[in-house]
């Protein structure tokens, strides 16, 4: 047949070809028949234009630019979101199919021009999706900065639990913030293979030359991994921040507090952001160094939090427990840290000094023999004794009788 022929048996078999086409997609793929009748017809629609398309093609090849693009027009922007890229290929592979069945005895030419249209289509269909992950990263990459400034600035609200769904996190465990430099050529996607790694969930925030990272721990599912019989491995954030260490730039990295949900990750943001300040102050600090290891610096800056929690895990336990531990703390720490001078002072054995600083430890944890803590625990006895009634007095000498 000539070309004019050719043109006109197709058209006439157009309709016939879209009818088989949807026919075969139902028949050979299963995701097809199980959708909608709304996305179907959808489909079907996308299916005929790319028909159409190709016999506008046949008559003028030199339109492929925009016929093939035109075929995706049909389809609601919807169907973007339910037909991934694999499924419209195979849409495309099925469809040639059909149309080469058709046309096998009408010469080569024609099968030739089949072959080098669905070559442009499938080029089409990759740009089109390529376009909307391109647009749907831009979006993502906006939504994320918000919901991370959200996060520093406490400024949270109702809308933010939406727009944490919407990034795709997952994690319903712990979260803690971790602030610090950003490198001079900061490869996102490390981290984000580095949180995947650590199975934890990230939300990254560049803010000129400070890089924020919202990291959160995800909680298994219930009876995940049970058939096993194993316990999911789970890291703490002090290896989850020493593993996204290596990501920041020159300069202090500070460990936010752990909190109990995303939405309350702006009390660990205040506290890394808080500490990360003063890290400058401590020149043997780690990297990275807890937010709560700063807790002096940040007193001492102002910080409101570092000064309250001071109070609450130093002073007010050892007041709480006893006031003789108080007195033996303020005149450890006022007389060198030594055991002897200590015993003069307070007129008991220097054992009974080892004894109570042992007692100081186990009831707050810090240990008052080393540098490092003396200073944390002076730092905290200044702020409690500031914010009591009574003062804890030095232990005076009885006088001598004459």
């Amino acid at each position: 047949m000539t070309k004019e022929e050719t043109l006109a048996w197709l058209r006439r078999i157009s309709g016939d070809l879209a009818t088989a086409t949807l026919q075969r997609l139902e028949d050979s793929l299963p995701w097809y028949a199980e959708m909608p009748p709304a996305r179907r017809s959808a489909v079907g629609l996308v299916a005929q234009a790319g028909i159409t398309s190709f016999i506008q093609w046949y008559d003028d090849p030199t339109s492929t630019p925009w016929i093939a693009a035109d075929i995706f027009a049909a389809a609601p922007r919807e169907l973007l979101r339910s037909v991934s890229l694999q499924q419209t290929l195979q849409l495309i592979r099925v469809t040639v199919e059909v149309t080469e069945e058709r046309v096998a005895g009408n010469g080569q030419h024609l099968r030739d021009a089949i072959l080098l249209y669905s070559r442009d289509v499938a080029f089409a269909a990759a740009d089109v999706y390529a376009r909307a992950a391109e647009a749907r990263g831009l979006w993502d990459a906006r939504l994320e900065a918000l919901v991370v400034d959200s996060i520093l600035t406490g400024e949270a609200d109702e809308e933010l639990p939406s727009r944490i769904a919407a990034l795709g996190w997952h994690g319903h465990g712990e979260v803690c913030v971790i602030v610090g430099t950003t490198p001079p050529q900061f490869d996102v996607d490390q981290v984000r293979r580095t949180a995947r790694k650590l199975a934890v969930d990230v939300l990254i925030g560049v803010q000129g030359s400070r890089l924020v990272l919202v990291v959160g721990r995800a909680k298994p599912a219930l009876g995940e991994d049970a058939a096993e019989g194993a316990e999911p491995e789970e890291f703490s954030f002090a290896e989850i921040a020493r593993t996204f260490e290596p990501s920041f730039g020159p300069g202090h990295v500070v460990v936010g507090p752990a909190v109990a949900a995303l939405v309350d990750a702006g009390q660990s943001a205040r506290a890394a952001l808080a500490g990360f300040a003063v890290a400058r102050a401590w020149r043997g600090a780690p990297r990275p160094v807890d937010a709560d290891e700063l807790l002096p610096e940040r007193a001492i800056a102002g910080d409101p939090l570092a000064k309250q929690t001071l109070i609450e895990r130093v002073y007010r336990p050892l007041h709480d427990h006893s006031t003789d531990l108080v007195t033996t703390l303020w005149s450890y720490l006022d007389n060198g840290r030594s055991l002897e001078a200590t015993a003069r002072e307070l007129f008991v054995h220097p054992n009974t000094v080892r004894y109570r600083l042992k007692r100081i430890s186990e009831v707050i944890g810090w240990d008052a023999t080393g540098p490092r803590e003396a200073f944390i625990l002076q730092t905290a006895l200044v702020l409690g004794t500031i914010g009591t009634a009574d003062p804890v007095r030095r232990g005076l000498r009885p006088r001598r009788p004459r």
